[in-house]
């Protein structure tokens, strides 16, 4: 089997917990435009925002106990 011309790059050093605030960030929002929108909308959707907060805060939480964030991200 032929080896490859290049190296394969270093794995990029991401801010995990701050990817995951972000995404709560968005599903936040979008809970309350549905909450806004009221009975026009099915409120399968506003349940869906609330799990996808509780388990994104969830996430943080095992990511805190597995000693996953940094130094910078416990403040």
């Amino acid at each position: 089997m032929p080896r490859p011309a290049k190296q394969a790059p270093p794995p990029l050093q991401v801010d995990t917990a701050r990817v995951v605030i972000a995404g709560i960030a968005v599903w936040a929002v979008a809970l309350v435009v549905l909450l806004l929108l009221g009975d026009r909308v099915d409120r399968m959707w506003t349940w869906t925002c609330v799990a996808a907060i509780g388990l994104a805060l969830l996430g943080l939480g095992v990511m805190k106990l597995q000693g996953q964030l940094g130094p910078r991200d416990r403040g």
